[in-house]
């Protein structure tokens, strides 16, 4: 009983069902609202649910984080969220380690993020490189962007 308590106040990660996707909309759109991330419509989230990691704690998703997979040996982290009263508790950390781990064991080379955030993945062993230096097939999905082409975010890469 003791270990299941404790379990359910550090919480944990797991892959996300189609169950979350509500919550997991709910909690990146609140950033995007802020202009701290961009905006995932519904449809979208179900169309990549298999990306997308959660973390839970007490039966609620506080966390959330994706990746996908763009190109030979090539993967991309997106959407990395946590509820803001539990920044600083390693969540985030714990969620990209585990779209890190993830794509290692898929055969990834490197992993790349687009972050507005970059001090927070340079910490986890990022380096900022030119959005030049990604492949064009990356930018198919910017074309869509409210924020095109007048984009702020920081391209990072980190070899696996």
């Amino acid at each position: 009983m003791g270990m299941k308590k404790s379990a359910e106040r550090q919480g944990s990660i797991r892959k996300a069902g189609i169950r979350d996707i509500k919550a997991i909309q709910q909690l990146i759109n609140k950033f995007a609202r802020q202009d701290l991330m961009l905006p995932r419509a519904l449809n979208e989230l179900y169309e990549n649910i298999r990306d997308f990691w959660v973390y839970e704690r007490n039966g609620r998703v506080i966390g959330c984080c994706a990746l996908h997979i763009c190109w030979e040996a090539l993967a991309e982290i997106k959407s990395l969220a946590v509820e803001r009263g539990r920044w600083k508790q390693g969540i985030g950390n714990k969620l990209v380690e585990t779209c890190i781990e993830d794509a290692a064991g898929l055969g990834a080379e490197s992993v790349f993020v687009l972050t507005y955030q970059p001090g927070f993945f340079e910490k986890m062993g990022f380096r900022r490189v030119s959005h030049s230096k990604l492949p064009h097939k990356i930018w198919a999905e910017c074309i869509h962007c409210p924020k095109f082409p007048d984009c702020k975010e920081v391209a990072l890469l980190r070899k696996l």
